[in-house]
């Protein structure tokens, strides 16, 4: 599994100031996608431990509100057990801090059983559609994608949208 880069201050994947890291590899491709140096599995840098180590000693900052895990596609099945094991380690250490992610996968079909969505607060889903762009939207890029509470979603066994 590869990366593609660390932000260790973003201010629009999530609120407030947080750390970013973007998984690299996707197969979706959407159409005018706002990060496709990240589409290839084969570029980028290894992900291991240490990188792991390294998003973790960047959130320890009082500042830092929480984690956001981007892609590419960080559930892709060459991908979600890295994102898994960062995101436990992240919520071990910090069970104050949210933990943000986005899929292209869709939540009901694809996530709700895989064992990152017991770490992950916010998640987004959904392919971006280009037809659908709406720059206006928070924290989404297109009109059919969602910002769930994975919580309160898995809690009740139903699509709870964040307010937020």
């Amino acid at each position: 599994m590869r990366y593609n880069k660390i932000r260790k201050m973003d201010i629009s994947d999530g609120p407030g100031v947080r750390v970013s890291i973007f998984m690299q590899g996707c197969t979706f491709n959407c159409k005018n996608c706002f990060n496709p140096e990240t589409h290839d599995f084969e570029k980028g840098e290894e992900f291991t431990d240490e990188t792991i180590n390294k998003v973790l000693n960047l959130c320890e900052k009082d500042h830092i509100a929480g984690l956001s895990i981007l892609g590419g596609e960080p559930m892709h099945p060459k991908n979600i057990e890295g994102t898994t094991k960062l995101a436990r380690e992240f919520k071990k250490k910090f069970p104050n801090k949210t933990l943000w992610t986005w899929s292209g996968f869709n939540f009901e079909n694809n996530l709700k059983d895989k064992e990152v969505m017991k770490y992950v607060d916010v998640l987004v889903d959904g392919q971006y559609i280009d037809e659908q762009s709406n720059p206006t939207l928070k924290w989404k890029g297109s009109e059919n994608q969602r910002v769930i509470d994975v919580q309160k979603s898995l809690a009740n066994n139903t699509v709870i949208k964040f307010e937020g």
